[in-house]
């Protein structure tokens, strides 16, 4: 086995607190499947048997009925405050090859054998899937009117071919200046600065990464830290790391006190060697210099320029992620009809051929659906006007509401007559017959919530 795959799905969705305070992010309904089932099947239709999920007691409970891989399923309490690196250092024990993590809110038609050749062909410590930066353009219910908080950019820089990582910085860690060491620009004097990627949490590491992650405990993030620190380290000197493992093995004190060195986990056979120095050309052209220009530890990034590649983790992308993913079934391998079998629908009814609606879903007679997608069990009555809005499961409409641009969680009820737009209504809400809501995220008591 080539590869172990992991799955981080223990993430509680802090990004968007008012869909998953009563479900657990990865059970988040996208194309009415569960957010996890994109990871787990892009897995599958690229051959993989079997895989370790990192998650939640709750979660677990209805994996087995996504996919046909084999699972070893980990458990981490509910209140544990772990990080991806954290999840990762967690599963240390059964790590016997390299690894292939990614995240279980990642929907993506990418070709996954780019990233992993990119991991093959340069014997690579890490590479890493990035996308270009979306712009979303539709409206957030509970949104509109507000001001965006501005997201911090990540610096990336990559080499002549685009997919050599040399630099990494988030904007929150800079001060006025972008600094980047002599070390790398004496290696690689032309560099490309691209601030409009976005790192898709997905990585192929070698095992000796979580070997050294099982030793440094203070990292604890893939994305924050340990991809970093990896691209930081490509540049630094192997000679005065080694040195400093020696002396940390004369001085047992140095050594309690010091985390362990990755270099010092290097372990180069001399036919590894000899195919690196023979195939030069595969790294750099242009001056004598041996491979990779001696470096030991290597970092790169398939950037993907097209086709699909959500991280659903915050309310504007899942709301577009339930826009798109209908257009694209057939590419997930998705032979189901938009509309289930054992939905009930009138011969008066009008359902847009953009629309999904779900298992045992009832529509009553001349009601109008556009754009929309309805879960399981949901009760919509007579004389009701839905259009760009996700409809999850259990929830009841009753006669003559008008929903427009809305998220309605499991389990709401909105009463006769009511006129909702771009609006969130959390789980188990009712809202009241004949009242107006717009532009509200309604969760709790009838609590306004910022998003």
């Amino acid at each position: 086995m080539e590869f172990q795959a992991v799955i981080m799905a223990a993430g509680g969705g802090s990004r968007m607190m008012d869909l998953t305070a009563s479900i657990p992010k990865a059970l988040l309904p996208v194309a009415n499947k569960h957010l996890i089932w994109y990871p787990l099947n892009l897995l599958e239709r690229v051959g993989f048997e079997e895989a370790i999920v990192i998650t939640t007691k709750d979660v677990q409970k209805i994996l087995s009925q996504e996919t046909r891989m084999k699972l070893d399923i980990v458990c981490i309490p509910d209140d544990a405050d772990m990080g991806t690196a954290d999840a990762l250092r967690h599963i240390h024990q059964k790590i016997k090859t390299d690894v292939l993590v990614m995240s279980c809110d990642l929907i993506t038609d990418v070709a996954l054998h780019e990233v992993v050749d990119l991991f093959r062909a340069h014997d690579a410590t890490l590479s890493m899937l990035m996308r270009k930066a979306q712009d979303l353009t539709e409206p957030v219910p509970g949104q509109k009117g507000k001001t965006k908080p501005t997201e911090q950019r990540d610096f990336i820089g990559v080499d002549n071919t685009g997919k050599r990582l040399l630099f990494m910085a988030n904007e929150a860690d800079l001060e006025d200046d972008l600094i980047i060491r002599k070390s790398v620009m004496q290696k690689h004097p032309q560099m490309h600065i691209k601030t409009g990627l976005v790192d898709a949490h997905l990585y192929c590491l070698k095992k000796y990464v979580v070997d050294f992650l099982a030793d440094n405990k203070s990292i604890t993030s893939i994305r924050g830290e340990l991809v970093p620190y990896l691209v930081r380290k490509q540049f630094s000197s192997f000679t005065s790391s080694k040195q400093k493992v020696e002396e940390m093995d004369h001085d047992p004190k140095k050594k309690a006190q010091q985390s362990l060195d990755i270099y010092s986990l290097l372990k180069d056979d001399e036919l590894t060697e000899l195919a690196r120095d023979k195939s030069c050309w595969n790294d750099h052209r242009g001056d004598m210099e041996e491979a990779y220009h001696g470096a030991k530890l290597r970092c790169y990034a398939h950037i993907m320029n097209e086709g699909m590649c959500y991280r659903v983790n915050n309310l504007a992308l899942y709301i577009e992620a339930n826009r798109q993913v209908p257009k694209m079934l057939p590419i997930f391998g998705i032979d189901d009809l938009l509309i289930h079998a054992s939905a009930q629908i009138t011969d008066k009814s009008l359902v847009g051929t953009d629309s999904m609606i779900d298992a045992f879903t009832q529509i009553g007679e001349r009601t109008s659906i556009k754009h929309s997608i309805i879960g399981t069990s949901c009760n919509i009555s007579e004389k009701v006007k839905i259009t760009n809005s996700i409809i999850m499961n259990g929830v009841t409409i009753e006669d003559g509401c008008s929903i427009q641009g809305c998220v309605i969680c499991s389990n709401a009820v909105v009463a006769k007559g009511a006129d909702v737009k771009d609006c969130l209504i959390g789980s188990g809400i009712t809202i009241e017959a004949k009242s107006k809501r717009l532009n509200e995220v309604i969760v709790g008591s009838d609590q306004l919530m910022e998003i």
